[in-house]
């Protein structure tokens, strides 16, 4: 970039969930920047597609098959990022449980859908952090970007555990950013709207869509792109003076 203070090149960057959605947008727009991002993901050949992808446009990547609710698998990750590169600047905790959840009311989610929600939401991001936390404090820097979600402040109905789970990320956030404040370790959230990979989800009916639409002050379907500079931003020298804060890109959804 043209401005040092949004540079984020030569940067090391493990992002969850990179194979598909949002994480893939995110793993593909740093690495046009000259990040190096690790490619944490569970579903091997999409994550592999997505390295292939980077590749193919000259950026470099490092492709990890990640359970990021297993700590073994996590340290793992961590391992090869740190063998390969020898550090990590920044993790973006993308990978959550959302496309493939039935919308129903919070009487009707069976206990083991609300288990394997929680587990990867806050679990995974919890793992995960843990794992970066101990090889950035060594380095004396770092950054932490965990994802919420714009259903947190609207209590968006029939994805209770979901929203739940997205409302812990904030919460883990502010507990992170003080205990790591004193090894200059950043850590922020990210809360986006629907965005078009959302707004698209099959479960939701047309109430619904129409509820996010007349709530959005900006009058336009929110698109990965749209996150993509809040993200650099947050992994930039530019946010050296943010941390413990909740960031909404939403198209004026919520104000917070």
């Amino acid at each position: 970039m043209g401005n040092d203070r949004f540079d984020v090149s030569d940067r090391v960057i493990v992002i969850t969930g990179a194979g598909q959605g949002l994480g893939r947008e995110y793993a593909l727009a740093f690495a046009a920047e000259g990040a190096m991002p690790v490619l944490a993901e569970l579903n091997g050949e999409n994550m592999r597609n997505v390295a292939a992808e980077i590749e193919a446009a000259g950026g470099t990547a490092l492709a990890v098959e990640t359970d990021v609710g297993d700590p073994g698998s996590v340290d793992a990750m961590v391992a090869a990022a740190l063998d390969t590169y020898g550090r990590i600047d920044v993790l973006i905790n993308n990978a959550a449980i959302f496309a493939t959840l039935p919308q129903r009311p919070f009487y009707d989610i069976p206990f083991e859908e609300w288990n394997k929600v929680m587990h990867v939401n806050i679990t995974g991001s919890y793992l995960c952090s843990s794992a970066v936390a101990k090889p950035m404090m060594a380095a004396g820097q770092g950054r932490i970007i965990n994802i919420s979600s714009g259903t947190v402040p609207q209590g968006v109905p029939g994805f209770m555990h979901y929203v739940t789970s997205k409302s812990a990320i904030i919460g883990m956030t502010r507990v992170m950013a003080r205990e790591l404040s004193d090894h200059n370790i950043n850590v922020n959230t990210l809360m986006p709207g629907y965005t078009t990979t959302e707004v698209e989800h099959a479960s939701m009916d047309d109430d619904l869509h129409e509820f996010i639409q007349n709530k959005r002050l900006v009058k336009r379907a929110g698109t990965p792109d749209d996150l993509i500079g809040a993200a650099m931003f947050l992994a930039s020298p530019a946010s050296s003076f943010i941390s413990g804060q909740t960031l909404a890109v939403c198209g004026g959804e919520v104000m917070i």
